[in-house]
């Protein structure tokens, strides 16, 4: 695998997005972007090696931006990296919990904290992304108003963590995907190869049952499937979804020779090591 020197994040720096890169990358260069457009964009224009691309959440679901974006955004995944995220509730220097009338974050921020939140009798307020929230209470200067977000945001904002593992959950964990130009190469014999590829089904009965059946009859792990509304409109459903094994292995050349049959649009996102994480 090439080695990746810069990435590009949606967010401000102190973003969890930032986090993920820095432990993957530790010695790459970050660049913060104020659209998941824009972070893709970088890759393509080659000012950046890679994205990183929150994907999903353990506790909050499907990103939904990222998922809807990413199969138009001409990279390719290579790559998926795991980040067990602590939130922390943080405030201007010398405020208490007692203080605080509003809370700000991400959406999916708030989405992981949202029965502490309620439990505490705050407002909860979405904003555009959790170091984004920690920059403005720290220019709001303001007892009342607090943010969700990272260790690494208290400390690039000198922000106060007035309470650590804020999110409703331990088992808090976000996937990334990093997402580059091409594919990288693997041993199509490996057994430790994710492939992620977006489908569009034919309208007819059961399309999507026999879209699906090469993959049983072929002994294909299906890891992930998800289906969105296709730009095209409400009556198109574009299917999103992960399995075991590379492409070109015979077996899964088969699944995927019968699928086509059955689909209007097929297409590979990506190819990529399976992370040791999911054997945890």
């Amino acid at each position: 695998m090439n080695k990746i020197n810069s990435f590009s994040f949606q967010g401000i720096s102190g973003a969890y997005s930032e986090q993920a890169g820095k432990k993957l990358f530790p010695d790459a260069t970050s660049s913060p972007c104020l659209t998941f457009e824009e972070m893709f964009e970088q890759v393509r224009i080659e000012k950046v090696d890679a994205a990183m691309v929150p994907i999903e959440n353990s506790l909050a679901g499907r990103v939904a931006d990222t998922q809807r974006l990413i199969p138009n955004s001409k990279l390719k995944i290579t790559q998926e990296f795991f980040l067990e995220v602590n939130h922390n509730l943080l405030g201007v220097k010398g405020s208490k919990i007692s203080d605080i009338k509003r809370i700000h974050s991400h959406e999916q921020g708030i989405a992981q904290c949202r029965k502490n939140i309620i439990k505490l009798n705050k407002a909860m307020i979405v904003g555009a992304d959790t170091a984004g929230s920690a920059k403005m209470i720290s220019e709001l200067n303001n007892i009342e108003d607090a943010a969700i977000a990272s260790d690494l945001a208290a400390k690039i904002y000198n922000l106060d963590v007035i309470e650590p593992n804020f999110q409703d959950s331990k088992n808090n964990v976000t996937r990334f995907l990093v997402m580059k130009k091409n594919l990288e190469t693997f041993d199509l014999s490996s057994t430790n190869i994710i492939t992620t590829l977006v489908f569009t089904v034919r309208s007819i009965p059961a399309a999507l049952y026999k879209c699906l059946g090469g993959f049983a009859s072929n002994g294909i792990n299906i890891t992930k499937l998800e289906s969105y509304v296709h730009p095209q409109g409400f009556d198109v459903a574009q299917f999103y979804a992960d399995f075991e094994g590379h492409p070109d292995n015979p077996s899964v050349k088969l699944a995927l020779e019968e699928m086509k049959f059955f689909c209007k649009h097929l297409e590979i996102l990506g190819v990529y090591e399976k992370s040791k994480f999911r054997k945890k």
